[in-house]
C-alpha cells in the first residue's frame, strides 16, 4: 500500500547514557516525500509532523543528513 512505501521507518534506537526513559531514535524517510529543492517543505514535513505529535513529552532534532542527490536538487553554492 502506499502507506507501506512512503511512512517513516526507525532503523535503530540507541539508550541515552545515564538517562533513564530517554533514547535517540534514527529515522528514514522515502526521498519521494519531498518537494525537489524546497528547504520549506523538507522542514515543515520532518520538523512539523514529527514536533507536533502529542505523545512525546520532549524531542529535540539533533541531525539531519540529505542524500546526494536530493542535495542536488536545491539551488545555490555547492
Amino acid at each position: 500500500t502506499s502507506l507501506d512505501s512512503y511512512k517513516g521507518r526507525c532503523y535503530d534506537l540507541e539508550p541515552v547514557k545515564g538517562e533513564e526513559n530517554q533514547y535517540i531514535a534514527y529515522v528514514a524517510y522515502p526521498i519521494d516525500l519531498f518537494e525537489e529543492g524546497s528547504v520549506t517543505n523538507l522542514f515543515t514535513s520532518i520538523v512539523g509532523n514529527v514536533f507536533g505529535f502529542k505523545a512525546l513529552r520532549a524531542l529535540r532534532l539533533e541531525d539531519l543528513r540529505i542524500s546526494p542527490a536530493y542535495a542536488k536538487t536545491f539551488q545555490g553554492p555547492p
